[in-house]
């Protein structure tokens, strides 16, 4: 039989509530206390930069928040330089353009001395093409195209540890070494978990080679494997409880319910919008970044703490 579902209770309602009103406070996002001005490039080989990089992702981080062309976050951002009575310059909006190719997003992640439990998967998201009556109506052109998101992110504290941006023929599994590399080297991993896309020989190497332990449910078609390591065998014995168990024992049993947090995230990623702004690959990327700070962010201002009950 399938196991019932749980129900879940909110125990910290009046905390989240207050987090959610947060988010939209524009003094969490925009600091008189932050650096502005600044030489980032001394000692290096070119001319000095006026803006500082932090100045570029907060002007960045409005215009992924409140979905304005950068003209229109330039104009947003000197009302609120006037208003707090600052004698910054607010950078053109050719700058800060310019200066989003090769930002260096930086994205705040709380470390954790446990190990760590991670979650992955992928979601596209639309850089050109019609919208979705267009094409239920008249049914889809020619000219659509998306660039997919991987995410890995905390179990815990839900909380984006890695990202990786390809075009939309790039397969899940083959990201996996590219996200494990962006955690730092002492990060103890103690599980990865994903869904059917992540069984493969290539995934269980790369989890393996780190130490843990990968949590995702062998393809309905898939055979045992023939070598002797212990990430082979870990796979033949899922597989193998899955057939004396059923498929949905079997993922209850191995925790692959804790993915559906995974999913979450991609819900809260959609909701910065269906489509990404910038025209150019490295801009894209940059933009993909900004989402990922803006999540942690609402993550850290506060979360829902939710207990089962009958």
């Amino acid at each position: 039989m399938k196991p019932p579902k749980p129900r879940y209770r909110t125990t910290n309602w009046s905390e989240y509530n207050r987090s959610l009103q947060a988010r939209g406070d524009l003094t969490i996002w925009f600091s008189p206390d932050v650096g502005w001005h600044g030489n980032e490039r001394e000692g290096q080989v070119g001319a000095p930069t006026q803006y500082r990089d932090q100045a570029i992702q907060i002007m960045l981080t409005l215009k992924v928040l409140f979905q304005q062309g950068l003209r229109q976050v330039r104009g947003l951002t000197c009302s609120l330089v006037r208003l707090m009575a600052l004698d910054w310059v607010v950078p053109c909006f050719s700058t800060v353009s310019r200066r989003q190719a090769s930002l260096s997003v930086q994205i705040p992640v709380r470390r954790s001395p446990e190990p760590l439990h991670l979650l992955v998967d992928s979601t596209g998201i639309k850089i050109h093409g019609e919208g979705e009556w267009k094409v239920k109506q008249h049914g889809p052109e020619y000219r659509r195209g998306w660039r997919k998101v991987h995410l890995a992110i905390d179990a815990q504290t839900q909380e984006i540890q890695a990202v990786e941006v390809t075009d939309q023929r790039q397969a899940d599994g083959p990201q996996i070494e590219e996200l494990l590399s962006q955690l730092p080297p002492e990060t103890v991993l103690s599980s990865v978990g994903g869904d059917g896309a992540y069984d493969s020989r290539r995934v269980y190497r790369a989890v393996y080679a780190r130490g843990a332990e990968l949590l995702v449910p062998p393809r309905r078609d898939g055979k045992p494997w023939r070598e002797h390591a212990a990430w082979a065998t870990s796979r033949n014995d899922k597989l193998a409880a899955i057939k004396r168990l059923g498929r949905v024992i079997g993922k209850h049993w191995s925790g692959y319910h804790r993915r559906s947090l995974v999913e979450t995230a991609m819900h809260r990623f959609k909701r910065l919008g269906e489509r990404l702004l910038s025209r150019r690959p490295k801009r894209q990327v940059a933009e993909v970044h900004v989402r990922c700070a803006i999540l942690n962010r609402f993550v850290q201002l506060g979360m829902p703490k939710t207990v089962a009950h009958a």
